[in-house]
């Protein structure tokens, strides 16, 4: 089985434990003491989940996911922070910084376990090749089409009652613009963000609608109401 997880931390009891913890669970885990041999391990083999400790000698782990986001192979790479620095301007740093989740040490194993299950999960399903679209190009026209059938009638059989999910501006308009059949790229360029923020605006759409894709997440808002 190839390497789901790489772990680095240059403490030699953190790498056993949480190795130990991740593999109890039937996840393959690869080890580095430092982010230098890290990045070394990344040239070979591309995890699906970097965690890394922040405070380590030499390059930090700051330092170490700035690399991995310089990197157009490593840009959407999941990276979660296992720290003892778990204050909230650190918290904001790592977030501002593209971590995807942050664990403070102390940590629950069964805590640690979740939140990489949860990663590992998502991954497996963004990789998933769709069963009806093949390319962007497929996504985009299903929801022209989509949105075509819904305006003219078609496609509803029942009316579903009036519910009301509370989004942010910028996730209207983030919506608003996935309704529309634009891609990530696309809608950044409009909104003037990154790719990579307009992602995170989607996948909490998907989190608040309780979708799985983009063409459901546009038939969700047109029958709900919540796009025009």
């Amino acid at each position: 089985m190839s390497t789901q997880v790489l772990l680095v931390d240059d403490e030699p009891g953190v790498r056993e434990s949480v190795q130990a913890y991740l593999e109890d669970s039937g996840i393959t885990v690869d080890v580095a003491s430092h982010a230098r041999e890290a990045w070394e391990k990344l040239q070979k083999h591309t995890p699906e989940l970097v965690i890394s400790d922040i405070m380590m000698p030499q390059v930090d782990g700051y330092q170490f996911l700035k690399q991995m986001r310089e990197d157009p192979r490593f840009k959407t790479l999941p990276v979660l922070f296992l720290t003892a620095r778990g204050m909230k301007s650190d918290r904001i740093q790592g977030y501002d910084a593209g971590v995807d989740a942050y664990l403070p040490k102390p940590f629950d194993p069964d805590e640690l376990v979740a939140i990489v299950g949860r990663i590992l999960k998502r991954q497996a399903e963004t990789s998933a090749p769709p069963s009806t679209a093949t390319n962007l190009e497929d996504i985009a026209r299903q929801i022209a089409e989509l949105r075509n059938t819904i305006e003219h009638g078609g496609g509803i059989v029942t009316t579903p009652p009036p519910i009301r999910i509370d989004l942010t501006p910028r996730e209207q308009s983030v919506l608003d613009l996935v309704a529309q059949g634009l891609m990530n790229k696309e809608i950044a360029r409009r909104l003037n963000t990154s790719v990579r923020n307009i992602e995170k605006y989607v996948s909490r759409l998907f989190s608040k609608t309780g979708t799985n894709g983009r063409t459901e997440l546009v038939r969700y808002a047109l029958e709900h109401g919540l796009t025009k």
